[in-house]
């Protein structure tokens, strides 16, 4: 088996957040939890993942603060994982990840899901990036500074 190398010391914020997050799963999971899901049965039951797989996903995932456990909100003796204020500052990246995916991976007419303002039921409008002073900027806009 391959072993993971840990990207935390490299100066790169992108690096750090992919070593945080760790794979695709955890990216999954952490957007089934936004998308309500709590214990890990749902987890396992929406992904389709081994119970082994989650497990070590979701353990880690706590590690590092994404998720904490709390007590059933139904009273029964469960655990349920729910996202720390760090995981939720996870929202715009899979909203980015949909956006993206949303452009590039389907063709035209080709059902899928949607992401729609709770209260209005329109759809969320597309992430941009923005200056200080409220620009759109493209990637040509910006540049790297520091190391």
């Amino acid at each position: 088996m391959v072993k993971r190398v840990s990207l935390w010391n490299v100066g790169c914020p992108v690096a750090r957040s992919l070593d945080a997050i760790g794979d695709w799963w955890s990216l999954l999971i952490i957007r089934n939890a936004f998308d309500g899901k709590r214990r890990f049965g749902e987890f396992q039951n929406g992904l389709g993942i081994s119970k082994g797989v989650l497990s070590t996903r979701l353990r880690d995932l706590t590690k590092r603060g994404i998720f904490e456990t709390v007590p059933a909100s139904d009273g029964s003796a469960y655990r349920e994982y729910v996202l720390t204020p760090k995981g939720r500052g996870l929202f715009p990246v899979i909203v980015a990840l949909r956006q993206w995916g949303e452009d590039y991976l389907f063709t035209d007419g080709e059902a899928r899901s949607s992401l729609v303002d709770r209260d209005k039921r329109a759809p969320v409008a597309r992430l941009e990036v923005k200056s200080a002073d409220g620009r759109s900027l493209v990637w040509s806009d910006t540049q790297l500074t520091g190391l």
